[in-house]
């Protein structure tokens, strides 16, 4: 929206309420919800907020699964001025505080399912609210009481709307904030550029399948709303209930990360779902398996396009148009595509200095959609974001004459499972307190189902014979499951450099030994 003033999501919930009042904007599980009650819910949420004592600015948090009540706690919160913290609800009781308290949220908002570890975090909390209750202290009767009006508060465009956490290279993570602006400056560069499978058009029907605390998930969740388009809520990725909704509701689009396609096309209703509705099929969050993408083509049959960014970016920076999915374009269906309008790609060697095409560096971005930084963490914000606004990625890659991006590997020691991203160190110190554990490294290896699979590498103590199976057990007792190691091989020494930093590298070489590229 360059040369005037960017919207913000309340602005544009209530847009789309006077526009549009009956045009469906959510159903989940049987409930439907059009623009006008959406409208009118979101006042109700941003003044309850109010209500509490809340203002622009402070933060509350949100634990739970994918839900119409989340999204209109999201869009609430926005129009409050307050912001949203989504908390991946498969994360330790101990990782879930932490984020609390780095976060400053006093008031959280959980699923019933998971109010027993709500119940253990309940100290440090001013109020716990049950998103799926009907009794006095759920998220209905919570909204409810309060005015419809809209809310006697100013938000900017320029406000954060949330902070999603990201896991850090040292085990603890980082609070990156994204603006209303990170979409509403963003997506009509996008939706001007004239290329329809980019852009979604008011009234279509879309699917919020993948989780709400990821960029995939509440990042899909508030571009639909942008959009107008009508959101199909599942609570959680479910394969059979994926090909249900994309026959009975004829959805156009659909986005999954790979592991999740993968999934999908195992599924044995695969073979008789109508896909004739779906025009367009995008993947994203980690690269995918050329014969994957070949059986995905085959099977939906619809255009299939790659998005690639990082929550740091509010999602996709780069695509890979539906032409390039093509077997004669097979040279560049292993890249993550061009840069999208308004985004600036460019390769940098240690120094920072730009390099010439087909020359492997650090990946940086730059536009509108670059988050503000990380919440109190105002030096790793200046290493991330340099002074001209560009962001380094932490991906090494290379870009070609015609400006494809090819990611080759990453900078960071970051492994993407399943499309869940995992950090080494924090793995570690998970496994470290093991009796039978002298030292450990941990590594992405190549998995045919989630792309990469966790794996530990051990040096045990002298005299004993480790159990696997009791250092996988030991890791899962302190850390979410989908971050513990899926297998441990032993070694008598890991390799290090003269510093004492393990060499990764080193370690992964035997495993990525005959891959075209040290991703999967």
């Amino acid at each position: 929206m360059t040369g005037q003033q960017a919207e913000t999501f309340g602005d544009i919930v209530n847009r789309h309420g006077r526009e549009r009042p009956r045009a469906i904007a959510l159903r989940f599980e049987g409930r439907v919800t059009d623009y006008a009650m959406l409208d009118r819910h979101t006042n109700r949420v941003a003044n309850a907020l109010l209500d509490m004592g809340l203002k622009p600015g402070d933060r509350v948090a949100h634990l739970g699964k994918n839900s119409d009540a989340a999204i209109e706690l999201m869009l609430g919160a926005a129009k409050a001025g307050v912001v949203l913290v989504p908390v991946i609800w498969r994360l330790a009781p101990d990782e879930i505080a932490w984020i609390l308290r780095d976060s400053g949220a006093r008031h959280l908002f959980v699923d019933a399912v998971f109010a027993e570890t709500a119940g253990k975090l309940a100290d440090g909390l001013d109020s716990v609210i049950i998103m799926d209750s009907d009794s006095a202290n759920g998220f209905a009767a919570w909204r409810d009481v309060a005015s419809d009006a809209p809310p006697p508060v100013t938000v900017d465009a320029e406000d954060i709307l949330l902070q999603l956490y990201t896991s850090g290279t040292t085990g603890k993570p980082k609070g990156a904030m994204l603006t209303h602006a990170n979409v509403t400056r963003f997506r009509p560069l996008v939706d001007s550029s004239g290329l329809e499978w980019l852009s979604s058009q008011p009234g279509e029907t879309a699917m919020l399948a993948m989780p709400f605390a990821h960029i995939a998930g509440v990042g899909t969740a508030l571009l639909n709303v942008y959009g107008a388009q009508e959101n199909i809520v599942l609570r959680e990725f479910d394969p059979g209930a994926v090909l249900e909704a994309i026959e009975t509701h004829r959805l156009k689009r659909l986005f999954l990360v790979p592991a999740a396609l993968q999934i999908l096309l195992g599924h044995p209703r695969a073979k008789q779902t109508d896909f004739s509705s779906l025009r367009y099929f995008s993947y994203g969050a980690s690269p995918i398996p050329l014969e994957l993408l070949k059986a995905g083509i085959a099977v939906l049959g619809c255009e299939f396009m790659q998005v690639y960014g990082m929550t740091e970016t509010w999602g996709p920076v780069t695509a890979l148009a539906p032409e390039d999915h093509r077997p004669e374009r097979v040279h560049v269906m292993t890249s993550a595509g061009k840069a999208m309008p308004g985004v600036e790609l460019k390769v940098v060697d240690e120094e920072g200095r730009t390099l010439p095409p087909n020359t492997v560096g650090e990946v940086m971005v730059r536009g509108p959609m670059v988050m503000k930084g990380y919440w109190n963490r105002p030096e790793e914000t200046a290493r991330a974001i340099d002074a001209d606004g560009w962001l380094r990625t932490g991906d090494a890659g290379l870009l070609d004459e015609e400006g494809y991006l090819f990611i080759q590997d990453r900078i960071k020691d970051m492994i993407i499972s399943g499309g869940e991203n995992v950090y080494p160190a924090e793995v570690e110190s998970a496994i470290y307190g093991h009796p039978d554990v002298a030292d450990v490294a941990v590594i992405g290896v190549p998995d045919a189902k989630w792309g990469e699979a966790v794996k530990a590498i051990v040096v045990p103590r002298p005299g004993v014979s480790p159990d696997p199976a009791s250092i996988i057990a030991h890791a899962r007792d302190r850390i979410a499951h989908f971050k513990c190691p899926k297998s441990v091989d032993f070694i008598d020494a890991l390799p290090r450099n003269p510093s004492g930093k393990i060499l990764r590298r080193t370690l992964r070489e035997p495993y990525w030994a005959g891959q075209s590229r040290n991703v999967n």
